[in-house]
């Protein structure tokens, strides 16, 4: 089944979107999805060809997404807020045959080297800007309806950027049957989304929980989705008051933000019946005053891209501070010792899993594919657990690097090797480390040039213009030298 095809049974008058003020329902979606579709074939593009979506939260990048997976073709979300170094690197990696561009993307567009952006068949835009040779995304939607293909379960739906089990950024390969076979497991948890919900969606589509969480169980159940650009807690609260939402999935630095509106009315969040939190840890204090001022519990669960993303959940359970929640049904499950056996029980391992969600590999790396995935199709998360008896599951450790931010992946190789580029760093070290608001935050340690002044700003003005806001050091550090093993090797625990 093609993913794409989600959109057909659900009443053609009911609403499926509400995006900056303007309601689509199903039957207006299911229309211009199928005319964006025969104009994409119209300019060539086909089975297996990436299109790039270079859109925030929105119409135009649900319609694109869709479209693009009913030609058999590949989507591939990208971050519009990304600077051109970021945004050249992934769609040299990718291939793209054509592209979606929003504003804040379309002026980044134009600094991206040329040969990068003459090799991508078709350029469109959307509203607001002015492309040279752009096609306008308004104009397609005019063309005569293509229907959707039929495509098997291991056909490539989706390339996604993750830094993941794996190390650098690269991009993850999830098929229709992942996406497909996680909607289904994601509905197993005790508390399920429903047809008749109204979903805040305020988490990025171009991450996978909101892709295909917050989108992907919307289409499969007929909801109705608030599409909403940018996060503002108190706008958000009188938002999610006059929409009347059912569902709010959330990642932890938004729960943390309305657990300090403690004036704001604690009927602001009447009717929310379903609140989630995922892609990082949520503070216990957070999830308390939420319950204690609106009344609200905020069930936690975990998840990676690789997984399509949902693992476990706690939706509908009674409460376990702490707990990421129990396994989704259709998943195998292990705690794993570092001589690859099964940990005792009450013993942290590493969380191992297998199961129709889990990734087909990262693209054209097969050697970071082989460290993340097994010939016996388990996937090493490199997060270590550990599991009560009754099977809740709860994070305490990873193996990895990985700076989660907000829920976005930051590795600290790629940060370290932007700061290496400035003529004045000798060494550098990047670190996570707690941050109130988004989880962690980027720390970097600097060894200056000898005889050289570094300035901390300009520093950090430098990781903006080759990174994501949400990758740049918050803080930079100058030290005279790191920490190293008498092998070399950084000690990077050292710097915490």
């Amino acid at each position: 089944m093609n993913l794409a095809q989600l959109l057909d049974p659900h009443p053609a008058d009911r609403v499926a979107l509400i995006s900056r003020g303007v309601t689509t329902t199903w039957g207006e979606l299911r229309a211009q999805v199928a005319s964006l579709r025969g104009s994409l074939a119209g300019t060539g593009v086909g089975a297996g060809d990436r299109v790039a979506i270079g859109c925030a939260n929105g119409t135009h990048f649900v319609v694109t997404y869709l479209a693009t997976l009913g030609l058999g073709a590949i989507a591939v979300p990208l971050n519009p807020l990304s600077p051109a170094p970021e945004l050249e690197r992934e769609l040299l990696a990718v291939g793209a045959r054509a592209i979606v561009l929003e504003p804040t993307a379309a002026a980044t567009w134009a600094q991206i080297d040329p040969a990068v952006t003459g090799a991508v068949g078709a350029v469109i835009a959307t509203e607001g800007h002015d492309l040279p040779g752009a096609l306008a995304f308004d104009e397609l939607l005019a063309a005569e309806p293509l229907p959707a293909v039929d495509v098997a379960d291991d056909t490539a739906a989706v390339y996604i950027f993750t830094s993941g089990t794996a190390g650098a950024p690269r991009a993850a390969v999830l098929t229709h049957g992942n996406l497909l076979a996680n909607l289904g497991q994601a509905q197993t948890a005790p508390a399920q989304i429903r047809a008749d919900d109204v979903i805040y969606g305020v988490l990025p589509l171009h991450h996978i929980f909101g892709l295909n969480v917050v989108l992907g169980l919307t289409l499969a159940v007929g909801a109705t989705l608030v599409l909403v650009q940018r996060f503002d807690p108190i706008t958000a609260l009188e938002s999610i008051a006059e929409r009347r939402v059912t569902v709010v999935p959330g990642a932890p630095p938004m729960w943390v933000s309305w657990s300090l509106c403690t004036d704001e009315p604690a009927e602001s969040m009447a009717t929310v019946r379903l609140a989630l939190s995922g892609a990082a840890k949520l503070p216990e204090t957070a999830a308390a005053r939420i319950e204690a001022h609106f009344g609200v519990t905020v069930y936690e669960g975990y998840g990676l891209t690789e997984a399509a993303p949902s693992v476990t959940s706690s939706a509908g359970m009674a409460v376990r501070p702490g707990s990421i929640g129990r396994v989704l049904d259709g998943i195998d499950l292990r705690l794993v010792d570092d001589d690859g056996s099964d940990a005792a029980r009450g013993d942290a391992g590493e969380i191992w899993l297998r199961g129709p969600n889990v990734f087909a590999g990262y693209l054209d790396d097969p050697e970071a594919t082989a460290r993340a995935l097994g010939a016996d199709g388990w996937l090493r998360t490199g997060d270590v657990a550990v599991a009560d008896d009754d099977g809740f599951l709860y994070i305490v450790d990873r193996i990895k690097d990985l700076v989660i931010v907000s829920g976005f992946n930051v590795y600290p190789a790629e940060v370290e090797e932007v700061l290496a580029e400035h003529l004045g760093v000798v060494e550098v070290a990047v670190v996570g480390v707690p941050h109130p608001q988004t989880g962690e935050a980027v720390r970097a340690y600097v060894v200056a040039a000898e005889g050289v002044h570094l300035d901390e700003e300009q520093l950090i003005a430098h990781c903006g213009d080759h990174l994501a806001r949400y990758k740049c050091p918050t803080k930079i550090l100058f030290v005279e030298q790191l920490p190293r093993g008498m092998s070399g090797k950084l000690l990077r625990r050292e710097l915490n």
